[in-house]
């Protein structure tokens, strides 16, 4: 897995790990629950994008800073069920 560091400042910022889950969709016949790990570690960098240039930033691999952080909270709670 590459660093967050490199992913935040490609073009697009964070879009290795977007592919990521598209791959990981397609080689597990679009079984969602088998890419979490891909989820979680794009919404770690989309994060961390945010963190570095602030909520009004803007990349097409990621969701915007408040749904971000709402997704991030649902599947925090989820995994403590």
């Amino acid at each position: 897995m590459s660093s967050n560091k490199n992913d935040i400042t490609s073009t697009p910022p964070c879009q290795s790990k977007a592919c990521a889950i598209q791959d990981c969709l397609v080689k597990n016949s679009y079984n969602e629950d088998k890419c979490r790990s891909q989820v979680d570690a794009l919404y770690d960098c989309c994060n961390a994008f945010y963190e570095k240039n602030g909520d009004d930033a803007k990349s097409v691999s990621c969701p915007k800073a408040n749904l971000l952080r709402l997704k991030i909270k649902q599947r925090s709670e989820q995994k403590q069920q």
